[in-house]
């Protein structure tokens, strides 16, 4: 398989069961500007891989018919040697090993930041190319809201909004995927590392700190079934 180039989109492949991860996972990639192609089970993503190679394999570890396990075996039996990621529930030492010993470059257990993921996709891109590589845009736009993704903050009409380091991690979340509902657990897991994830009140103080800054245009910022938030406006990304 031919390591990324500049002139190529990097291709990902997403192997994932659970529709609510997988459809996260491909909005957020694609948002960083990465082709993605998904499978729910380890048999059609081998399908995938053998006929349309792709630069770097996403691969929850408990799949319903081939898991990650058995998928590693059968990708790396043929010489695929493309580098995966995988996600897994587990926190034994025995499932980390195990997929090290099968070839797996890197992993994150669920439940996982987002951004932490992306942080560890672009990294193991980096190596493949051995050089760094620039993906996703460096700032998000939604009306007259400009989320700088390099500073970690969020403007209006050039001023600085305070919304804290936390608010700021929930808005990228929700500028990310505008489409999307994110369940207040959903936030929780995103944004807050596993060992250190608060109650689910905490989630609401930090939305409503984020719509008082807001202003006028609170409720662009929607609470969704009660229990879920979305952004309501259209995000682009900012050339440059």
């Amino acid at each position: 398989m031919p390591a990324p180039t500049a002139s190529r989109t990097p291709r990902i492949l997403v192997v994932e069961d659970e529709p609510s991860i997988q459809e996260l996972l491909r909005g957020n990639l694609e948002v960083e500007g990465y082709e993605v192609a998904t499978a729910g089970d380890g048999l059609p993503a081998l399908d995938i891989q053998r006929s349309a190679p792709c630069d770097l394999v996403i691969l929850d570890l408990m799949l319903p018919r081939l898991d990650g396990f058995q998928f590693m075996k059968e990708l790396r039996k043929g010489g695929d040697e493309v580098p995966v990621l995988m996600l897994t529930a587990r926190s034994e030492e025995r499932a980390k090993i195990q997929g090290f010993d099968l070839g797996v470059d890197d992993y994150v257990t669920k439940p996982f930041s987002i951004l932490e993921l992306l942080s560890r996709v672009k990294a193991i891109l980096r190596r493949v190319n051995k050089a760094p590589q620039e993906t996703g845009p460096r700032q998000l736009r939604s009306g007259p809201f400009l989320l700088d993704r390099e500073r970690m903050e969020l403007r209006r009409d050039g001023a600085r909004l305070e919304i804290g380091a936390q608010g700021y991690r929930l808005l990228e979340i929700l500028f990310l995927n505008p489409t999307h509902v994110h369940r207040r657990t959903e936030l929780l897991k995103l944004a807050w590392p596993p060992e250190g994830q608060p109650g689910l009140r905490t989630v609401d103080a930090h939305i409503s700190l984020i719509r008082k800054a807001l202003g006028s245009e609170k409720d662009w910022l929607a609470t969704v079934g009660g229990a879920g938030y979305r952004w309501m406006e259209p995000v682009v990304p900012v050339p440059g």
